[in-house]
C-alpha cells in the first residue's frame, strides 16, 4: 500500500492495530451498505477507501464507552 502511507496514517491513529481494525470495520460497512464519506477515491477496494477516509480525517476512532462490559472481558 503506497497511498496513503502508513506513516501519515499513524499521525491520525495511535497504533497499527487500531488502524487495521478501524479500516476493516469501515470496509465491511461500505461493502454491506454502500455509503461513502468522500466524493472520490483513488483506491478500488474498500479497505483502501477506508484508509483514504482516515487520511482525509473523515474517519476517526470512536472513544470506547467504559460502562459497556463485553462477554470476553468477564
Amino acid at each position: 500500500m503506497l497511498n496513503p502511507s502508513v506513516d501519515s496514517l499513524k499521525d491520525k491513529i495511535d497504533s497499527k492495530y487500531t488502524l487495521v481494525t478501524l479500516a476493516a470495520k469501515r470496509a465491511r460497512e461500505m461493502q454491506e451498505e454502500g455509503n461513502k464519506l468522500l466524493h472520490s477515491y483513488q483506491s478500488k477496494k474498500n479497505v483502501g477507501k477506508a484508509l483514504e477516509e482516515v487520511a482525509a480525517g473523515v474517519l476517526k476512532k470512536q472513544k470506547q464507552d467504559d460502562s459497556i462490559v463485553y462477554e470476553d472481558e468477564i
